[in-house]
């Protein structure tokens, strides 16, 4: 059983050439995000699979910094609207920090694809028209425009005009790119006319122009001989922009296209990303509230074309415990289902890994953590305790305490902590959070409550109690009182946080003071 990026290789590696180039590129039309920067990370797995079977293979990245803004991203002012039609290279920072509009939206990529284990060679695409990089395909596209169009209007419900070129000057009058008409050429001068009311000329050695996309793409595989390039299911459309670009490479430029990786978009919380909206996560979000590899076992864990959902939210809870999972599979502190499923899963892992630990490394339960971090804060050594308390260990870990526990683990133990930290900060629902307050609150809890929280306060004084162990104590004294337990846990989080509801009250109470609490439950000041 082989995971699916190494069957790409696998079968990349059965071509004769002397380097396998494998593109990803980004429109730079605003924040990028995990369903945009895709390209990216797929690119890169395949460039990793390649070379673990020796192959000479490399990551490229083209900005596609050239394209005209054509919507204003968030959070951007309505007053970016003049901008509209403008090539992005040619706007300005909105908040004057970068050099302009390209740099203010991939430097926040750029600068963490190391935390990713993510190498590439970055090229952007105005700086390959203004060096001439593209010349010789415009002047190929120029004089094959009957053919070129011959090939578009295959694709076309209303043919092109006789008179139309695959390229498109920038206008000398109104900056705008996605207006123009070239109409004809002589030599290295096009003429073209705007909707603005200019018409001009314009020299294709300036770089103030750019060949209409589906012929540009075709020529770029050519440029830097691409053999693999993944790209979002719209280009991959019957009719769409591969299937338009693989003939004009081949019937134009004389390349054979590369090998497809369409993939499907990531929707966030069910709804399609939108820069001009304002729905999106990005990459930097993510490393906010996890490690690099969880980001990459979400994209990697399912064939590129099946639908992925994302929510930072109460899912994100159950797909890193999903994650954690995998992990003490792959390294045998779990059983899988079956045969089956340890094969698939350990290949996912090892997909997902920037480097891959000899041992399991020290990842405590996220969601447990959450209830730990709201009890103990940032405090390493409190969390540590608070796990152990709870049987939240490995067996290896547990018979350590934290002072015998190696640097690298306490590192992880706090990298976990800030994740949690910031999910609970940013993205947990108001009803998992909570305080342990320092004084008795003011609430209502009757009589039965009462008995209820006098009966346990003697529980734990009288014992010591694992977390299941307790769990079963307390629904033996809420039998023998006949009390509902959902009146019964309230009475514990009332006296404990001042609220109704509350994490697993098992954990919950062996995981604060043992006297704080018998003092709580005996309602005494």
């Amino acid at each position: 059983m082989k995971h699916w990026i190494t069957r790409i290789a696998d079968e990349l590696n059965e071509k004769d050439v002397p380097e396998h180039v494998v593109a990803s590129g980004t429109s730079i039309s605003g924040s990028i995000h995990i369903g945009n920067s895709c390209d990216i990370f797929i690119a890169n797995a395949v460039t990793k699979a390649l070379k673990k079977m020796d192959t000479n293979s490399k990551t490229i990245w083209i900005a596609d910094d050239h394209d005209p803004l054509r919507k204003v991203p968030y959070p951007l002012p309505e007053s970016y609207e003049k901008y509209l039609g403008i090539p992005y290279s040619k706007i300005p920072c909105p908040e004057g920090c970068c050099s302009n509009f390209v740099e203010h939206f991939e430097k926040p990529l750029l600068s963490i694809l190391e935390k990713f284990g993510i190498e590439l060679e970055v090229y952007s695409g105005a700086k390959m028209y203004k060096e001439g990089m593209y010349d010789e395909y415009i002047r190929i596209a120029l004089e094959k425009a009957p053919k070129i169009r011959e090939i578009f209007n295959k694709f076309r419900e209303h043919p092109l005009k006789e008179n139309w070129l695959p390229y498109n000057p920038i206008c000398q009058e109104c900056g705008r790119v996605n207006t123009t008409y070239a109409h004809s050429y002589d030599g290295d001068i096009v003429f073209y006319s705007c909707k603005c009311g200019h018409k001009g000329q314009m020299d294709i050695k300036t770089g103030d122009g750019k060949l209409t996309w589906r012929v540009e793409w075709a020529a770029r595989w050519k440029i830097f001989g691409i053999t693999c390039e993944p790209f979002g299911k719209d280009h991959a459309a019957s009719g769409g922009s591969y299937d338009v670009s693989k003939i004009i490479s081949k019937d134009i430029f004389g390349y054979e296209a590369p090998y497809p990786v369409p993939y499907e978009w990531i929707t966030l919380k069910g709804e399609a990303m939108s820069k001009s909206h304002g729905v999106f996560f990005t990459p930097e979000q993510w490393l906010e509230i996890a490690e690099p590899e969880t980001l990459n076992y979400f994209i990697f864990r399912s064939k590129p074309l099946k639908h992925k959902d994302f929510s930072p939210s109460m899912p994100f809870l159950d797909f890193i415990e999903q994650y954690d999972r995998v992990e003490r599979i792959y390294y045998g502190e779990e059983e899988a289902s079956s045969d089956k499923e340890e094969q698939k899963l350990k290949k996912i892992y090892e997909a997902s890994q920037i480097e891959i630990s000899e041992s399991m490394p020290f990842h405590p339960s996220y969601r447990f953590m959450t209830v730990a971090y709201q009890i103990a804060g940032k405090d390493p050594e409190k969390v540590f305790d608070i796990l152990k308390k709870n049987s939240q260990l490995s067996k290896s870990m547990a018979e350590k305490t934290f002072a015998e526990i190696d640097a690298v683990d306490v590192e992880r133990l706090e990298t976990r902590i800030n994740h949690v930290k910031n999910w609970l900060e940013l993205y947990a629902p108001e009803f998992v959070k909570f305080q342990v307050l320092n004084k008795l609150p003011r609430v209502e809890i009757n009589d039965e409550q009462k008995e209820f929280l006098l009966e346990v306060a003697d529980l734990l004084e009288n014992g010591s109690y694992n977390p299941e162990e307790f769990h079963d104590a307390l629904y033996t004294i809420i039998h023998n009182l006949e009390i509902k337990p959902q009146k019964a846990f309230q009475a514990i989080y009332k006296v404990m946080t001042g609220k109704k509801q509350g994490p697993r009250a098992a954990s919950f109470v062996l995981s604060i003071d043992k006297d704080l609490v018998i003092k709580r439950f005996r309602l005494e000041e």
